[in-house]
């Protein structure tokens, strides 16, 4: 499916998210901005930016919901209207964006922007190596249960992921809890230094977790406080 991607699109603001190529994100829409801006894109392209707020800028009174620089455009995949005019979608990524300006609020946010092309950062035997090793690790880190509510369908469909640009963003977006982490992931273009950093975070994880078991000792998690 070949998809153009115009120089301009609406632009939702959310706080503390992420929002990759190839993931799926449900939404629930119900803010009347929003409302008007799924009706206009369900009507076209059915395009729209998720960007996430920066937190720096959002200290500026004066900024109204400042985006990050870099954000990601995706496309309705499926959407329901409910009886009470709210409406609950998916959203599914298709390429990293640069915001570039934003040229209005009103009566919702559009943004200029430009497309971003990731690069492989190694040759592709290293990338698949430690596609390999991180997927690994996801299956640990699951298996000690620091990703809660996790089907262990999730684990194997993302070792069936061989292409390493798509398994590093499927990875940040399902696996990584690190909100700041997730955004400077998203913002990363090299694909081989965005799978180290995905793997120093997952690393990191199992060896937290580890300890805390050893220091839990018998007890279950209900009862650690009694340790």
């Amino acid at each position: 499916m070949e998809i153009t991607l115009p120089d301009e699109v609406p632009v939702m603001t959310l706080p503390g998210v992420a929002f990759f190529p190839q993931a799926l994100m449900p939404l629930h829409i119900f803010e009347p901005r929003y409302r008007q801006m799924l009706r206009d894109v369900l009507a076209s392209n059915r395009l729209f930016a998720v960007a996430g707020i920066d937190p720096r800028q959002a200290r500026d009174a004066t900024q109204f919901e400042p985006p990050h620089r870099v954000a990601s455009v995706g496309i309705v995949r499926a959407c329901q209207e409910n009886d009470n005019g709210t409406s609950n979608l998916l959203i599914q990524g298709l390429c990293r964006v640069e915001i570039s300006t934003i040229v209005t609020d009103e009566p919702y946010r559009r943004g200029r922007i430009r497309a971003l092309t990731s690069q492989p950062g190694a040759p592709e035997p290293d990338n698949s190596e430690l596609r390999r090793e991180i997927a690994n690790l996801i299956t640990a880190r699951v298996r000690l249960g620091a990703i809660p509510n996790c089907p262990i369908e999730m684990t194997k469909f993302i070792k069936g992921v061989e292409d390493a640009e798509a398994f590093s963003d499927i990875a940040a977006y399902s696996f990584c809890d690190d909100g700041k982490l997730k955004q400077k992931l998203l913002e990363t273009l090299d694909v081989h230094r965005r799978l180290q950093l995905l793997r120093e975070n997952i690393l990191t994880d199992i060896e937290d977790l580890k300890l805390l078991r050893k220091l839990q000792g018998p007890l279950d998690d209900e009862n650690i406080s009694d340790n």
